[in-house]
């Protein structure tokens, strides 16, 4: 099984407005019912510090994506904190509203690539005494995907917690939801050593459960730390869940989950290998981090699934694989 690279990639690339001059990545994509696929990008505007944005576009067949509107649909701003950013949008449709986890910050950080790995970050250094300056994730909701109302932050202030994406229905009546805290990792919780999936629900998507353990690193390619990516597709046999692992030299890849349809915390098979991985030039050199695949959406068409993923940080790209296909390669991997 592999993944076939879209043969125009990258799909979307930075430039045209300001917002996004320096770089668009790891988008949230969802196929409305009428057959639009939108996407809502992350768009950088600045480096130093880094200021995202979160920006709509849409398309008719999942490949060639032209903007809705011509400024964001949601900044930092938006939230009071004009020297903050929003990043890493995720969606769902669920009674008829779209849902939308993002990770906020109340100050960015300064970005200084270094042509190696992980960027060198350096704080504002006129943070406000105690300010911990934690990514924190919140959900938002909307009648049209432009006009949005948060919710709230639903991770705890003094925790890291990103890579929340919420299941696109609900389960046992509850939303679901996961998340990759960095809190929960070390002897006090369960032996584990490095930041690993988690599962919580809740029913009002403003209070939430305490996490339970998913799924950890148990491969080399995911040396450091795993991370659910794109949200989970249902299908017979379980929730399909595309995530992300990070080796000892930050190098990302992408694994294939599935899990349990009535408990996602029970895990059904687990691909011992990547199925993804930086191979082409866009994937392997970028502004900001090279060696990246970051899958960040899917949606099954035509029982094709469409993979969108961040290359490098800098741009947009898309690759495909029936779905029967994805699923049983999964099986042959079964707990």
């Amino acid at each position: 099984m592999k993944l076939k690279r879209y043969s125009e990639n990258p799909i979307v690339i930075p430039g045209g407005q300001y917002w996004r001059r320096i770089a668009t990545f790891n988008p949230g994509v969802i196929l409305d019912d009428d057959g639009t696929f939108y996407m809502i990008e992350r768009a950088v505007s600045n480096l130093a510090p880094l200021y995202s944005h979160f920006g709509l576009l849409r398309s008719r067949d999942g490949f060639h994506f032209e903007h809705v509107v011509d400024t964001p649909v949601m900044t930092a701003a938006d939230f009071g904190t004009p020297r903050g950013t929003v990043e890493d949008p995720r969606m769902v449709k669920i009674d008829g509203q779209f849902l939308m986890t993002y990770v906020h910050r109340n100050y960015a950080s300064s970005c200084f690539p270094n042509g190696k790995g992980i960027p060198n970050y350096h704080n504002p250094s006129d943070l406000p005494p105690g300010e911990a300056n934690n990514y924190r994730s919140g959900i938002a909701s909307s009648p049209d995907l432009i006009h949005w109302t948060d919710l709230g932050r639903v991770t705890p202030p003094d925790v890291d917690d990103r890579d929340c994406i919420l299941f696109p229905e609900k389960i046992g009546g509850r939303f679901a939801m996961l998340r990759r805290p960095q809190k929960y990792s070390g002897p006090q919780y369960g032996g584990v050593a490095k930041p690993s999936i988690w599962l919580a629900y809740s029913d009002d998507l403003r209070t939430w459960t305490e996490p339970q353990l998913v799924a950890t690193v148990e491969q080399e390619w995911e040396g450091v730390k795993v991370g659910a990516g794109a949200t989970p597709l249902r299908t017979e046999t379980g929730w399909l869940l595309i995530y992300h692992g990070v080796d000892n030299m930050a190098n990302y890849r992408t694994g294939l989950l599935l899990l349990d349809l009535d408990n996602p915390a029970k895990i059904i098979a687990r691909l011992p290998h990547p199925i993804f991985a930086p191979e082409t030039y866009y994937e392997k050199v970028g502004l900001i981090i090279p060696n990246v695949v970051f899958p960040s959406a899917n949606v099954v068409h035509n029982g094709t699934v469409y993979v969108y993923y961040g290359a490098c940080d800098s741009c947009i790209c898309v690759a495909t694989c029936p779905l029967d296909e994805m699923l049983g390669e999964c099986l042959k991997f079964r707990r």
